[in-house]
């Protein structure tokens, strides 16, 4: 059985996004950008719910069926009703999940899909996209918190970005959970991710500064509370507007150890950041730049500045 492990970041992953050829027709959905690029820096745990139960490649496709509110994973032409396998196997898998720090699903299966899947009216025949995969399902409501994210989502930029970051940030909590929370190991964490915070919902973030503010007895309840709110926050997409105050805030910190031609030069490029013209990498490296030359501490250990690795180039767009 798989342990959460502090030094390696580990997602699952619908196995027929690997390449396995594990669908309905002996075939897969190998996702590029999962085996290229987040290979890099993810340890995938694949799994496929269908083969999992016992079905086989090739096999008769599957759907998902309203019978008047309950819900059934059937065969198309209704040979086979695989519902209470596919939900007995969900429990028990979701379960042993407890060690990632994300999910990356197939879209509009209905055993992975998170959303929009293909939901067919037992009496008319007729659907809707309003389903969610039964396994998919099963994991999001035993790990509410967690991030979980379709294949085919990934390609926009936004969502690839915001997604990335919760993982981070949720291995991140994780490893502070494995190591020992504490009141101070709490306030800590907080202080490292205030301007990504502040970049995503600044009211949540002051919300957030309350919870540690005005701690409880309750250390488990304060941490559960906390790490609610702090993943809600992360769901909320920056901007460049937010992103803009976060640059200028952070410019503050050393902007009266430039000189005049430095400080217009900062304040030049984070306006062009704003109006659209530059991505967010351009202003963030002048910055990191004036930051080794004048140490500071507390920007220093800011999560906002590297909330994960370069080689994702995921500042690069905007």
């Amino acid at each position: 059985m798989a342990h959460f492990n502090p030094e390696q970041i580990q997602i699952g992953i619908s196995a027929c996004l690997l390449g396995e050829q594990v669908r309905f027709d002996g075939g897969h959905k190998q996702s590029r950008y999962c085996m290229d690029e987040l290979s890099r820096v993810f340890h995938y745990r694949p799994v496929c719910p269908e083969v999992a139960i016992g079905m086989g490649t090739p096999r008769k496709t599957i759907r998902l069926v309203n019978n008047e509110g309950d819900i059934r994973l059937k065969a198309t032409d209704d040979s086979f009703d695989v519902t209470d396998k596919m939900n007995e196997f969900s429990a028990k898998q979701v379960k042993a999940l407890d060690f990632v720090s994300g999910y990356i699903v197939c879209a509009k299966s209905p055993s992975c899909g998170m959303e929009r899947v293909k939901l067919y009216d037992g009496k008319t025949g007729y659907s809707e996209k309003a389903g969610v995969g039964l396994f998919a399902k099963a994991l999001m409501e035993a790990y509410p918190l967690l991030p979980v994210e379709e294949d085919g989502r990934l390609h926009d930029l936004v969502l690839r970005e915001n997604f990335i970051t919760r993982v981070f940030a949720y291995h991140d909590w994780k490893t502070l959970q494995h190591i020992g929370l504490s009141r101070k190991a709490i306030v800590a964490f907080h202080t490292r991710y205030k301007y990504l915070l502040m970049a995503h919902h600044q009211e949540k973030y002051r919300e957030l500064g309350r919870i540690v503010a005005n701690f409880s007895d309750d250390l488990d309840a304060d941490a559960h509370a906390y790490f609610s709110l702090f993943m809600e926050t992360l769901q909320h997409h920056a901007n460049r507007r937010s992103h803009t105050n976060v640059l200028n805030h952070l410019q503050g910190f050393f902007s009266d150890k430039l000189t005049s031609k430095q400080k217009h030069e900062l304040t030049d490029i984070i306006h062009k950041y704003r109006e659209g013209l530059l991505p967010l990498l351009v202003p963030l490296t002048l910055i990191k730049h004036y930051l080794n030359e004048f140490e500071d501490p507390f920007v220093e250990q800011q999560v906002y500045l590297n909330p994960h690795p370069e080689e994702l180039k995921l500042r690069y767009a905007y």
